[in-house]
């Protein structure tokens, strides 16, 4: 009896991978070894980075905090705790785009901590 191979799968699952090489430049767009390799690669990048974007942003909001607070004559230190003493419900994402966006707002912010 013949082997029985289901090409209809195969070919779907090769399919799947050039498709996601596509962009990709020479044989790792087209040769589905080289490419098959180069999409695992490529996803273990996107899982790692995906937790390190955030430790990124939550490091730029700190910086930007920071140097906000520094302009009103505080630390950032001591701006988040005494942020948090007052139980003032904001995060620093938002007090982070208050700092840039609207240094009006974050002066009413240190106003009222202070």
């Amino acid at each position: 009896m013949p082997r029985s191979v289901n090409s209809v799968a195969s070919r779907k699952r090769r399919k799947k991978i050039l498709k996601a090489a596509k962009g990709y430049f020479g044989r790792r767009k087209n040769v589905y070894t080289v490419a098959k390799n180069a999409v695992e690669k490529g996803m273990l990048y996107a899982y790692r980075d995906r937790k390190s974007n955030k430790r990124n942003f939550r490091s730029l909001w700190i910086v930007r905090i920071n140097a906000a607070a520094r302009l009103h004559g505080m630390s950032y230190s001591q701006f988040m705790g005494k942020v948090k003493a007052n139980q003032i419900e904001l995060n620093r994402k938002v007090l982070a785009d208050l700092a840039v966006n609207n240094p009006g707002a974050f002066k009413a912010v240190v106003e009222k901590i202070k």
